[in-house]
């Protein structure tokens, strides 16, 4: 069989992005100042809340309770504190009534009300030395700030007899705000030198270290661009803001990595610049481009959850995933036409070697860890199992909740004022249940419904009915925690108690359940959509059946450690005073499915870049074992480097004063991580020695489906009856990517040309 081996010719896509480099790299710098101006102000648009289904009962409840009654659902509370006099006090009773008074004349403020006037237990402390004024804001989340801004300085502080601190929902979610966007500036300012550093070491070269740096700058700033422009149509919420920032970093730097490691390959192969751009475009571009698509995948998913917290994430991730694969695509090729040899320039590391000779080849280590772990291969593969099952053991004891303001510092004044009414006031103010009745009813109905309800279990004391024209709401104080097992079940209870009029239960606990009954019913389809879409992604990436599978399993696996060190440290508080957080003995509803899915997206990340390689090999030599060690050889190294810098950026987002931020930041550090150093460099060869050739297996028919629509980062001539087509054997010494190339040349504009290539060389099957 004649065999055909010529020069990579440079493809269309590498003309395109390389015919006008300076003018390219122009327009991106233009393009980055108008994002910059579009994304000017994002983090002021941008809302502290997005837990609730939109679409629950306790939703709609809450939504007519706000307009009907504002006074049962404020979101504004002043404690007073009398110092050592009782808030009976008449100088005391006599200030709290003008302060009382000033607030009802506030433009936007509504529903005042206060102990003083109403004289309700539930609103004075059990010593008798507290006291609140409650009152609802009204307005979006936007309107809600500026109005608390206004106001706050006015009522702060001192007010003769007593002093005056302010909390309530509105007050917690608008100094999470801030504190967030104050500890994104500061994340950034610790993650961006440290990165610089690491980059250099990994490549010596300072240029070479910028341009992975660069790509990240533009992914961030392109995704507050369009995340600005999402507010105008839709709630995004200001924790976007910290994935942004950890995946804009994390995965173009990634991308940049692959990319400038592959191309600095080529040069020392002797190839000119313009060559060495295509065959990396070739090769490395096709999997950034895979590994884009995969972690877009897993980020997708949380948009068919109806919450616009995780839909929030959704936006960013999507949004900064796509811009850093474009950008390494596109302004990379660029920037490395016209760098050439000089990529290498500035060697910091010599200032450290003090002339002594480069050290030998760093993957001489990770071979030698291949051929290791795949002489153990049962022992590390059940080892390592074993292992991360244990460290996942604690998620058995999950218990989940909602945010609060104990995701703030215990300094912020508005987690003060929540932890007085948690320790000082009777039956935890604004933790009760509301019950909105709809539909004509006598006071006689009225009064039977409330002792039915008054008798259920768990029911500590129920208020009201307040009635206005055809509507009426009760108030349910449950026994014991706002959010307990016993106020979840009361729910259901109430919801269950049959009345002669339409009722609709909210109030914290509802707000859980319902919450927990969305993400539960959507579950399903979310882990179904990931894992499908990664199946048939991964398979097109290497034609096998077992080989998706693996990955789907073990990119799974590799979080098990994550979740265990979430229930562990966040919810039992363990760590909790080294950290420096609260813990409120629960984790958030929704923050395991955004962990989850970021996590997951990454670790198929790192997986695509290992297994595209373990592929390419194979193709070329068709020895499986030959070609996991090669994979783990050319790529071990820099996985790990990967995962080290995206590990960084994560624990700075960590350091956070918001526990929410801070258990995403450290829990996804901690999953990087480990997938990077026991599912990639143990489990991943493990397996696969143990599954052998039969890894490449597939049906005929997927055979053809993938010689039609597969990708192969590879465009080489395998030795016949390797894999699963039939090849013509290389020349000896012949290198990964030797061969032709495809119609296209770089292969990016047309995924199946490698394909075509190999059925034009051997024939096909």
């Amino acid at each position: 069989m004649t065999e055909v081996n010529s020069p990579p010719r440079v493809g269309r896509w590498t003309r395109i992005v390389t015919a006008r480099p300076r003018l390219s790299l122009l327009a991106a710098l233009v393009l980055t100042v108008l994002a910059v101006l579009a994304g000017s102000g994002v983090a002021d648009r941008l809302g502290a809340g997005g837990w609730e289904d939109p679409a629950a009962e306790s939703t709609y409840a809450t939504k007519a309770l706000e307009r009907e009654f504002p006074a049962s659902q404020p979101n504004l509370l002043l404690l007073v504190d009398a110092g050592g006099t009782s808030v009976d006090d008449p100088a005391v009773a006599a200030e709290a009534n003008r302060l009382t008074a000033r607030l009802t004349a506030e433009p936007g403020v509504t529903g005042v009300g206060s102990y003083w006037s109403a004289k309700s237990p539930a609103l004075r402390a059990e010593d008798g030395r507290e006291a609140l004024i409650a009152a609802r804001i009204t307005g979006d989340e936007k309107q809600m700030g500026e109005t608390l801004d206004r106001i706050a300085p006015s009522l702060r502080g001192t007010h003769g007899p007593v002093e005056v601190e302010i909390g309530g929902v509105v007050a917690v979610r608008h100094e999470m705000q801030t504190i967030i966007q104050e500890d994104l500036t500061r994340a950034e300012m610790i993650a961006l030198p440290i990165t610089l550093l690491l980059l250099v070491m990994v490549f010596g070269s300072a240029i070479a270290a910028l341009l992975p740096l660069g790509i990240g700058i533009v992914a961030i700033l392109g995704t507050n661009a369009v995340l600005r422009g999402l507010t105008e149509f839709t709630d995004v919420s200001v924790f976007a803001m910290n994935l942004t920032t950890a995946l804009g970093l994390g995965l173009a730097i990634d991308y940049a990595l692959f990319i400038v490691r592959r191309f600095r390959e080529e040069l020392a192969t002797d190839a000119d610049p313009l060559t060495a751009v295509a065959t990396t475009l070739r090769t490395a571009g096709r999997t950034v481009l895979f590994s884009a698509l995969t972690v877009a995948v897993s980020l997708a998913a949380m948009l068919l959850f109806p919450q616009y917290f995780l839909r929030s994430f959704a936006y960013a991730g999507m949004a900064v995933v796509l811009l850093a694969a474009a950008a390494a695509l596109i302004l990379l090729p660029a920037a490395l036409v016209l760098l050439g040899h000089r990529v290498n320039s500035l060697d910091l590391r010599r200032l450290f070697r003090r002339g002594r000779p480069s050290s030998t080849d760093p993957g001489t280590g990770w071979a030698r860890t291949a051929n290791l772990v795949m002489r153990r291969a049962p022992f590390f593969a059940l080892g390592t199992t074993a292992v991360l099952v244990l460290l996942g053991l604690p998620f058995l004891g999950v218990k989940f909740g909602t945010a609060d303001d104990r995701q703030l510092p215990a300094s912020a004044e508005s987690h003060v004022v929540q932890q007085h009414l948690r320790d000082g006031f009777p039956g935890s103010p604004g933790g009760g249940l509301e019950v909105l009745a709809e539909g004509k009813a006598t006071p006689a109905q009225y009064a039977a419904y409330k002792e039915r309800i008054a008798t259920l279990p768990g029911v500590q004391r129920v208020d009201g009915p307040l009635v206005k024209a055809d509507s009426a709401y009760f108030t349910v104080q449950p026994r014991g925690e706002a959010v307990d097992d016993e106020a979840q079940h009361l729910v259901g209870e109430l919801r269950a108690t049959k009345a002669p009029f339409d009722t609709k239960v909210t109030g914290t606990a509802a707000v859980l359940v319902d919450s927990k009954h969305a993400i539960g019913d959507r579950l399903p389809w979310a882990a179904a959509f990931i894992a499908a879409v990664t199946l048939l992604l991964v398979f097109l990436l290497t034609g096998s059946i077992l080989i998706p599978i693996q990955a789907v399993l073990l990119n799974a696996l590799s979080l098990t450690a994550m979740f265990g060190a979430v229930v562990w440290v966040f919810q039992d508080g363990h760590l909790s005073s080294l950290l420096g957080f609260t813990s409120p003995g629960s984790i958030e509803t929704t923050l395991p499915v955004l962990m989850f899915c970021v996590a997951f997206g990454l670790s198929m990340d790192y997986g695509v870049f290992l297994l595209s390689r373990i592929k390419e090999e194979y193709d070329r030599t068709g020895d499986h074992e030959e070609a996991v060690r090669h994979g783990l050889q050319r790529t071990g190294g820099l996985i790990t480097a990967a995962a080290v810098i995206l590990a960084v950026v994560m624990v700075a987002i960590g350091t956070s004063r918001v526990t929410n931020t801070k258990m995403l930041g450290l829990g996804i550090a901690l999953a990087v991580l480990m997938d990077a150093m026991i599912i990639r460099s143990l489990l991943v060869p493990a397996v696969m020695r143990l599954t052998g050739r039969a890894t490449w297996w597939a049906p005929k028919a997927l055979q053809r489906f993938h010689e039609r629509f597969g990708l192969s980062e590879g465009e080489v001539n395998p030795p016949r009856g390797a894999g699963l087509y039939r090849y013509a054997a290389p020349p000896r010494g012949a290198t990964s990517h030797d061969g032709p190339a495809d119609d296209n040349g770089d292969g990016m504009a047309d995924a199946s040309g490698s394909l075509r290539t190999i059925r034009r060389t051997s024939g096909g099957t």
